[in-house]
């Protein structure tokens, strides 16, 4: 029975994508939502019903540490890179960095010095927004605080990093785009439109046997460069697991972006979206309403909500005056806000392929100084 429900659950989560994306073509409000959103909506009530098994646990923590490593080269292969790109980089860490500093510091002054061990929460959300869960838990490790606050924060950003997606991918993007005078849509300097948003299906490639001979090179590169990324990160000490990883992973894909055999692997991008796709309701599912007590913790959930949406802000503020475009501006505040992983989730909700690197790049940063600007920041809490 185990196996049965095992095997339901993993053709829920693979299948469900593919009639998502169907139903965008037929029906113009599902198109309009976009496939991300349609997805995380389902995830999300797939997490909250009786499917949410032991089984659904074992999933959600299995399939996302197979789906990201292979679906950040296949979204690579195809990328063209600016020289410029160091440059951006930089710009996007400086203003990340100081626009989480300024939301946390402004958050604590309000809320967060109100709950217990407040600017130890403090260090260990400015750590989160910054690299991700991975040194929340080292700097939780280091402060030493109880672990309902910790609980708390990680039950706290479920539901905020959820309105933070639906923020940005039902109108911040636009928004931004918008405000910051840039086309609707960049890819390969050229204005595209999303697979998506029209009657074609670049899925329906892999149903010939020139698509299928294509698939299984993709699958091919891209398991070499996952475990080659793998078998160099494990040599590592523990703690730079994941900045190690990450980071080989992209630069193998942007390596293999200059060979081109797999550079004319043209399905790559849309396979590793569709991974993403998978991923997306995977994430989803992981969120469980029925513990959140927002009421018991008020002013710690309104310490997590200020700091997200007031870095957003900044960040935004402080790109437009460094003269960076909105996609660069979106891709970098999610992979502080919520760590590398999700940066190709966004890069395809933007359906601009050439920004994946840059965030990805930031997030890794992000990653690399989490802890060190954890700490930093529970010391200067204290000093408020």
């Amino acid at each position: 029975m185990n196996i049965l429900n095992y095997i339901i659950l993993i053709a829920i989560y693979f299948i469900t994508p593919a009639i998502v994306l169907w139903l965008a073509r037929k029906f113009t409000i599902i198109n309009k939502i976009g496939p991300i959103m349609v997805l995380y909506a389902l995830g999300m009530v797939m997490g909250n019903t009786p499917l949410a098994t032991e089984q659904m646990a074992t999933l959600q923590d299995f399939l996302p540490n197979i789906l990201i490593p292979l679906a950040i080269p296949m979204m690579l292969y195809g990328c063209n890179f600016a020289k410029s790109e160091a440059r951006l980089q930089i710009k996007l860490c400086i203003s990340g960095f100081i626009s989480v500093a300024l939301a946390v510091a402004i958050g604590y002054i309000f809320f967060g010095h109100k709950i217990n061990e407040g600017a130890e929460v403090g260090g260990i959300i400015s750590g989160m927004y910054t690299g991700g869960t991975l040194n929340a838990a080292a700097l939780q490790a280091i402060f030493n605080i109880s672990s309902e606050s910790y609980i708390l924060i990680n039950s706290y950003d479920i539901i905020i990093s959820f309105s933070y997606f639906v923020f940005l991918f039902t109108l911040g993007i636009r928004l931004f785009r918008r405000m910051y005078g840039q086309p609707t849509i960049v890819k390969n300097d050229t204005t595209i439109t999303d697979s998506s948003s029209n009657n074609s299906n670049p899925y329906n490639i892999l149903l010939t046997s020139a698509g299928l001979k294509q698939l299984l090179k993709i699958i091919g590169v891209t398991l070499l460069v996952a475990a080659i990324s793998g078998g160099v990160a494990i040599l590592m000490p523990q703690g730079l697991f994941m900045v190690v990883f990450i980071l080989l992973l992209t630069t193998l894909g942007v390596v293999c972006s200059f060979i081109k055999p797999i550079k004319a692997l043209t399905a790559s991008y849309d396979i590793g979206i569709y991974l993403i796709y998978i991923f997306s309701m995977v994430i989803a599912s992981m969120a469980d309403f029925s513990n959140l007590n927002i009421a018991g913790g008020i002013n710690q959930f309104a310490f997590l909500t200020v700091a997200v949406f007031l870095s957003l802000a900044l960040h935004a503020l402080l790109c437009r005056a460094m003269r960076v475009d909105a996609d660069a501006m979106v891709i970098s505040s999610v992979a502080f806000i919520n760590s590398p992983p999700f940066v190709p989730m966004a890069a395809a909700a933007m359906n601009n392929k050439n920004i994946i690197v840059t965030g990805l790049s930031v997030g890794v940063v992000g990653y690399a100084v989490g802890n060190y600007f954890g700490v930093l920041m529970s010391w200067l809490l204290g000093l408020l």
